[in-house]
């Protein structure tokens, strides 16, 4: 009997021990033995600079920073692996208890949109299946859907700006910087991945994330055809970047002259750095006084593709915007205004939707095809906010963000908890005029015939 009764204590145990493991401490664990980030570095800021030679001699540093951003000034620190075997984690866990340390973090990898094999979107790519674009037709990119949803050749006649005079940063894997829709559109960028002053990008057509960058920046050329693009390519061509390399690019693009930057890619896990510099970039001011003397005076509109996990899952930097200005978060609607199946939805942190599915758009080669995702609906935000921008320069960055979506059409949706959710629709006419009080244009009888069987066409 006793033999019995320990038998079962012991499954018990276990029981309780698997079930620990599954919860969020047994998550940190995985995280840790799986870390998506640089092998061999660290990111922290210290209050004082003078003890950055301790702290590196403490935890196995090599004393000289790869890189240095901010006051306070944030490091980026490579492993001593002569010295120690730890993980970028189990430093960063080490030194959440140093008081001279703060917001120490690993060089997480973020991913585009729609790179497909993300783990945390439980097996789906973000874009559910739809990750590579199909079809399309210079023909079809001009006529396409989106531009009538959104009234845009409305806001370009009645509100006059078409975005001249206005930079927008396209943060991505690069664009084919020869495509005719790009033609006296583009601005000198940067190729963070490469080094070197060519964005272009790279890869072959139909495999991992190449030709991404070249869509997303099609689509704010046909949204804002008077505004520059600027190529900054920050992604390599399976859809993958780093959170230093990111902070780099938005540096780069604000001296550079950018007012826009346009963001397709996240992680569902917070970064401290990068939740800083985009704060900062709308007035200057941070919740605890940071600032980046390398942007200075600069102020920049950020938007970000909220992901299309499908579900409510947070992903960073676009679920920052309850606590940032001049951020905004795009989900992603249909063309019956509709909450698209693949978009994220929180009713928490995502406050805007805009046309998602079937957006037809350049893709390298000088080729044209459709695409679904968050990453298609936030360019279609960038451009809006570049009209807004254009004929409204005073505007700082809070004040764009709130102009684009107060003046939204409202789009009411039920989320998987059956919780009805109000949010808007952007609308191009509304934002230009400032109309508060915007309605939806009818869905007309061809809205109900579109076909999306076409070809891959040059």
């Amino acid at each position: 009997m006793n033999k019995f009764i320990k038998i079962n204590r012991l499954k018990i145990w276990l029981a309780v021990f698997v079930v620990f493991l599954s919860g969020s401490f047994g998550q940190k664990i995985f995280a840790q033995a799986n870390c998506d980030c640089a092998p061999n570095e660290v990111i922290f800021e210290l209050t004082n600079s003078s003890d950055l030679s301790i702290v590196a001699a403490q935890y196995k540093l090599i004393t000289t920073p790869l890189g240095q951003v901010g006051t306070p000034p944030t490091f980026r620190m490579a492993i001593d692996r002569a010295q120690t075997t730890n993980t970028p984690p189990q430093i960063v866990s080490a030194m959440t208890s140093d008081t001279r340390i703060k917001k120490a973090e690993v060089n997480r990898k973020l991913s585009a949109a729609e790179r497909e094999g993300l783990p945390w979107t439980i097996g789906r790519s973000w874009a559910v299946g739809r990750s590579w674009a199909v079809g399309g037709s210079a023909k079809g990119y001009g006529r396409q859907w989106f531009p009538d949803r959104i009234r845009l050749d409305e806001a370009f006649a009645q509100g006059g700006t078409r975005g001249a005079g206005v930079t927008i940063a396209v943060l991505d894997t690069g664009i084919d910087l020869s495509h005719p829709a790009f033609a006296g559109r583009l601005v000198p960028g940067y190729d963070f991945v490469d080094n070197d002053n060519d964005p272009s990008e790279v890869g072959t057509l139909r495999q991992g994330s190449y030709g991404h960058g070249t869509h997303v920046a099609g689509i704010i050329a046909l949204t804002a055809p008077d505004a520059k693009i600027m190529p900054i390519r920050i992604l390599n061509p399976n859809g993958e970047g780093e959170l230093w390399r990111v902070t780099a690019a938005i540096i780069w693009a604000a001296q550079h002259g950018a007012q826009i930057i346009n963001i397709s890619f996240g992680y569902p896990e917070k970064v401290e750095i990068l939740r800083d510099l985009i704060d900062y970039c709308d007035n200057g001011v941070t919740l605890d006084g940071k600032t980046f003397p390398e942007i200075g005076a600069f102020r920049l509109v950020v938007i970000a593709g909220a992901g299309n996990g499908g579900n409510s899952l947070p992903i960073y930097p676009a679920a920052e915007t309850r606590g940032v200005d001049g951020l905004e978060s795009v989900g992603a609607s249909t063309r019956y205004d509709k909450l698209a199946l693949f978009s994220t939805y929180n009713r928490n942190w995502i406050r805007l939707l805009a046309p998602g599915e079937n957006i037809v758009s350049a893709l390298p080669g000088g080729r044209y095809g459709t695409w679904s995702g968050t990453s298609m609906s936030t360019p279609v935000v960038s451009g809006v906010a570049a009209l807004i921008k254009a004929k409204y320069p005073l505007l700082d960055p809070d004040m764009i963000v709130n102009q684009v979506k107060e003046t939204g059409v409202r789009i009411d949706y039920t989320d998987s908890q059956n919780v009805r959710i109000q949010s808007k629709r952007v609308d191009a006419l509304c934002a230009v005029m400032n109309n508060l009080n915007c309605i939806a244009p009818a869905l007309l009888q061809n809205d109900f015939e579109f076909n999306t069987n076409s070809t891959l066409s040059d």
